[in-house]
């Protein structure tokens, strides 16, 4: 079977091909093992991609995108006078690697086509790459598997390195347009991402603006306007001289992760300017840190440290750079690891990835387009470690598979390999004084449960949760809901942990036998009116039944497309985060929903909607309760608004 993997990134793309029954190889494309993902339209309609494309951006650079992915939001791009849409120009790139693998397979195609993209990307980004993809000629046999699934497949590939079942490694991801981080655990047949994060405005693009501003702050008292026209060209020569600078700049920063200074060439009538090493570590050193500080709130979002993880893996081509495996160093006490080349780490890791990991396919986006409710389950483990026997592959790529649970104690973590031979890129922030920003939605997922009968105190924002040895079977549960309509591919995830240290036990809720309909006393109070209706125990989501194993989860269906979900936490800690997680899944957040207080039989909260015409999702909250409640509407024939909805049926004595 031919297997091609394309990591398409903001400034170049890598493929990979696994084909004849050889290893993988990585795929020359215009002789260089890195092809650049610029798109050049010229005047004829003709869409030019790759080096061809810089090289006509020389000509002229108003018709020219360097970085298409990293505006993959905003639709079409103005090349010249010719608007082209995002999607058309992803595909041009990818052709282009489609056509080369097709010529390399003496004209037969690949059988399978993996495409790589960043964990957090959400429904709509993933759909603008699969129609790409598509588009590109790439065939119907397309899967999507997340970068730090692939990287952490890639870091386990190689020998002496280990990352065995019930182990967890952290992947430092920092390319030319974004920074992602993300901690990722091997199950017994994958891997699955247990937390991630990323900083939108931190990659190598960023360093080189950095640097840009550097020089022009030491030379453009010279001529001004001179230096505004370089940096706000209004003629195809000054187009021609701000790419050429822009070049240069580039290559500078590269060349100071290798020497100590160099000197960045201007064009007249501006001096070369001499930089050092020091002076732009001094530059990127507020961004670096906004990356390691991300870093480690989000390995302790897993209820993990440092030490506790196998090692800490360097991708991304700015990850190069010296300053980041120092600043990881000093920061979390862990030599940070770099293997092979960072830029190519993750389209080989995408070879790696068994196919129980590989979590979306065509049929599978296809079928959220065509209004239709899914759901998928993670069954918990019985015992401990990963246990990947007992998991139903989660149709999302995000969560590739296999549950989480801290590590066992008899397996230490190896001691990482030390990042060698730093090299070319580096990043900086756009705006240096920025706080760092933490890790946002996210949950511990490898806590350990507490003790029975006794109370834990909440550990502060700095501490370390406590390890208990004792674990309850079936302790960790995940759901997943994936709602869709035409033209709208609207994500949920309901993340139900029942085990975590974060917080002591609310007494009113501490007793959580179930009822025949699966309502605790809490739970039922919650349901009010409600759990006279068509309420049964676990997910039931479109006539779909989950296993939730033990789960406090009830669902009722209300008819008219309306459901109404209920769940009993252990803490408050967890109700909120899986408030927050759902609504980035969304494209949204909990702030830009619609909020306000509600009370209802003697109870009060706070409920969360997002409406989308028939369609949509409310949470609801109980004060001081550990207590979640969800409705959901699939588009039924309702017109009613969702907070409507609510307010008359659902709310507690309504």
């Amino acid at each position: 079977m031919n297997v091609l993997s394309v990591d398409l990134g903001t400034s170049n793309t890598v493929a990979v091909l696994a084909a004849h029954g050889r290893p993988p190889r990585v795929v020359d494309v215009d002789g260089a093992s890195m092809m650049p993902s610029a798109v050049f339209a010229a005047e004829g309609g003709e869409l030019v991609v790759g080096r061809d494309a810089e090289r006509r951006a020389r000509l002229d650079p108003a018709r020219f995108e360097p970085n298409p992915k990293r505006r993959v939001d905003e639709g079409t791009l103005l090349l010249g006078d010719q608007v082209v849409p995002v999607t058309d120009a992803l595909a041009g790139v990818l052709r282009r690697v489609v056509d080369e693998t097709t010529r390399q397979l003496g004209g037969g195609k690949p059988d399978e086509v993996r495409l790589t993209h960043p964990a957090q990307w959400g429904p709509v980004r993933r759909n603008v790459l699969l129609s790409a993809a598509r588009q590109a000629g790439s065939g119907s046999n397309l899967a999507l598997v997340p970068e730090p699934v692939a990287a952490a497949a890639h870091f386990a590939s190689f020998p002496g390195q280990t990352l065995a079942a019930g182990q967890a490694l952290a992947v430092y991801d920092l390319g030319a347009g974004t920074f992602d981080v993300a901690v990722v655990g091997a199950t017994q047949s994958g891997f699955a991402v247990l937390a991630e994060a990323g900083l939108p405005d931190l990659g190598g693009l960023d360093v080189d603006q950095a640097l840009l501003e550097h020089v022009g702050r030491a030379v453009s008292h010279r001529d001004p306007a001179g230096w505004q026209r370089l940096l706000r060209p209004e003629s195809t020569s000054d187009r021609r001289a701000q790419r050429t600078l822009r070049e240069d700049v580039k290559a500078a920063k590269e060349a100071l992760s290798r020497h100590p200074q160099t000197e960045v060439p201007l064009p007249d009538p501006f001096d070369d300017v001499l930089v050092s090493r020091v002076e732009l570590e001094a530059l990127i050193r507020p961004g670096m840190l906004r990356s390691v500080e991300l870093l480690a709130a989000t390995i302790r979002t897993t209820g993990l440290t440092p030490e506790q993880l196998v090692g800490i893996y360097l991708v991304g081509g700015s990850s190069r750079i010296p300053l980041v495996a120092q600043l990881i160093a000093e920061q979390l006490r862990v030599v940070p690891t770099s293997l092979d080349q960072p830029e190519t780490a993750v389209a080989l890791g995408a070879h790696h990835v068994p196919q129980e990991g590989i979590t979306l396919r065509t049929g599978d986006m296809s079928g959220a387009v065509d209004a239709v409710a899914r759901t998928r389950a993670v069954i918990p483990p019985r015992t401990g470690g990963f246990t990947s026997g007992e998991t139903a592959t989660v149709q999302h790529p995000k969560f590739p598979s296999g549950p989480q649970q801290r590590p066992a104690q008899q397996n230490p973590p190896s001691r990482p390999v030390p990042a060698q031979n730093p090299g070319p890129h580096a990043a900086a922030p756009r705006n240096p004084q920025s706080n760092p920003v933490p890790a946002q939605n996210q949950q511990p997922r490898m806590n350990s449960q507490p003790l029975p009968q006794q109370r834990q105190p909440q550990p502060g924002p700095h501490q370390q949760a406590p390890h208990f040895p004792q674990q309850r079977a079936g302790s960790n549960t995940k759901l997943w809901v994936v709602l869709g309509s035409v033209g709208l591919a609207l994500v949920l995830v309901l993340s139900v942990v029942l085990a975590t240290t974060g917080g002591s036990d609310v007494a009113d809720c501490s007793d959580t036998k179930t009822d025949s309909q699966g309502f605790t006393g809490c739970m039922r109070e919650l349901a009010s009116q409600v759990a006279e209706r068509n309420c049964q125990s676990g997910m039931r989501i479109n006539g779909e039944t989950l296993d939730t194993d033990g789960a406090a989860a009830v669902t009722c269906d209300l008819g008219n497309g309306y459901s109404a979900l209920y769940y009993q936490f252990p803490n408050q800690n967890q109700v909120m985060s899986n408030i927050e997680q759902a609504f980035t899944e969304m494209g949204s957040s909990r702030s830009a929903s619609t909020s306000a207080k509600w009370s209802g039989a003697g109870l009060t909260g706070t409920y969360y909607a997002v409406d989308l015409g028939g369609q949509g999702l409310l949470f609801f909250t109980v004060d001081d309760t550990p207590l979640l409640g969800a409705v959901v509407s699939i588009g039924g024939g309702s017109s009613t608004p969702l907070v409507d909805y609510f307010t008359s049926t659902v709310k507690p004595g309504a």
